[in-house]
């Protein structure tokens, strides 16, 4: 299994892994979701998306400048908290939406995979397909390949180039014009749309994660975030357009699970097509490589700082070997019961709550440790309020199902951790993990 060592990471290394998780499945999958929402603005989205990420950073930036070593987000909120079960129930958030993105990830495979053999994504096939991509992705982490991290810092580069560079051919083949039909989805369905966006910008919280392996963290944690999220939007920005400019919008709408693919023809002909699919295949599957290794990591840092319970059912190995098989079979479940369009409405909510619970965090505890200034933490807060009440009020009258799945898996969420620490308190010998 991938094992950084302190101070392995450089600071183009955290860039490429912020950039490697962000650019994937976001672009691949959530372009046609934010068209849908957003009608021909949804490019729009993407840059409103940023300046939401950008105050939403600022918290970790800050954090993880003052404690570069302090085991990413699960110690930022016992920092902020305590070991209670406000900072376990937020970290738990944190790992279940790095699982929903799995499986978004896997359908989004499955999706590109298929259409590139000419087959209409949608039934068990995809479910099938995506569920095999997250196996795969397991028998990798488990096969003690100390390359893959090496892999993954090149498939970045393969990925953000790629992506790039469709991009600009199928805008320069457009005419480099960009005329969406369709009408005005209005402002909520816009403000929803950015929620999606925000999603798409999620991975940087990748570099707070792993701050302690990063060369001269006090500088580069901050600086790799913020070069990741400039470089993703320039090519996320660069992809909408040419989607918008290749396609009407309710043809985009209709492919909404494999808009590239479906841009690319019209642009860049058969050929185009081909290698966009390719490319989709392949950003896919390393990213969720990437992925499983990551959330099993936290399940595990949880578990070691007795924040959460842990069960071995007899399987053999560590505690990180158990907490691989059970990211693996959640988002396998995941993948089999919900559609992308819910998957993705799951990861929303999950990580802006998430995310809120960081801000006011830092707000109420850490704000003189970290020099944090309150106006940044409280704009930081209303702009998640904002984009993720539009997106809940929308999703309440055309998916009221997964709005209730949403509220209620929150609430186990804290049930269950609440239920837990009551039963066994954290004994205080152990609450960092490095």
């Amino acid at each position: 299994m991938t094992e950084y060592r302190k101070d392995s990471i450089t600071l183009p290394g955290a860039v490429a892994m912020g950039t490697g998780v962000m650019i994937g499945a976001g672009i691949l999958a959530l372009t046609g979701q934010m068209a849908e929402l957003a009608g021909p603005l949804f490019p729009l989205s993407f840059l409103a998306g940023a300046l939401v990420t950008a105050f939403s950073a600022y918290s970790y930036i800050k954090v993880s400048n003052a404690f570069p070593s302090a085991g990413g987000i699960a110690m930022i909120l016992v920092k902020a908290y305590g070991p209670t079960t406000v900072a376990a129930g937020a970290a738990l958030l944190m790992a279940l939406s790095m699982v929903i993105n799995e499986s978004l990830v896997a359908r989004t495979f499955a999706s590109y995979t298929l259409r590139g053999f000419g087959v209409e994504p949608g039934g068990w096939p995809v479910a099938a397909l995506g569920v095999a991509v997250i196996v795969f992705a397991w028998l990798v982490n488990v096969s003690g390949n100390r390359s893959v991290g090496i892999f993954s810092v090149l498939m970045a580069v393969l990925k953000v180039g790629g992506i790039a560079l469709f991009g600009m051919a199928a805008l320069w083949a457009g005419g480099l014009s960009f005329e969406p039909a369709g009408g005005d989805a209005g402002a909520g369905g816009f403000l929803a749309s950015v929620a999606l966006a925000v999603l798409a910008f999620k991975g940087f919280t990748t570099i707070t994660n792993s701050g302690a392996e990063i060369t001269r963290p006090h500088r580069n944690v901050g600086r790799a975030i913020i070069l990741s999220i400039a470089i993703c939007v320039v090519v996320y920005l660069l992809v909408a357009l040419a989607v918008g400019a290749s396609l009407p919008l309710e043809r985009i709408i209709a492919a909404k699970d494999y808009a590239l693919a479906e841009a690319a023809e019209p642009a860049l002909g058969r050929t185009g097509f081909y290698l966009t699919v390719a490319l989709a295949v392949v950003a896919t599957a390393s990213g969720l490589i990437a992925s499983v290794f990551a959330v099993s990591r936290m399940l595990a840092m949880l578990t070691d700082m007795q924040l959460i319970p842990h069960r071995h059912f007899k399987m053999p190995g560590g505690v990180q070997d158990h907490t691989l098989v059970y990211t693996v079979v959640i988002a396998g479940l995941l993948t089999v019961f919900f559609d992308l369009s819910r998957i993705a409405s799951l990861g929303v909510f999950f990580y802006l709550v998430m995310d809120m619970l960081v801000h006011w965090g830092v707000f109420r505890s850490l704000r003189e440790e970290t020099g944090a200034r309150a106006e940044i933490l409280l704009t930081a807060i209303a702009l998640d309020v904002l984009v993720l009440s539009a997106f809940a009020a929308l999703k309440w009258q055309t998916d009221p199902t997964i709005v209730a799945i949403a509220v209620g898996g929150m609430a186990a969420v804290f049930l269950f951790v609440g239920m837990f620490l009551r039963l066994h308190p954290p004994s205080g010998e152990h609450h960092g993990h490095q």
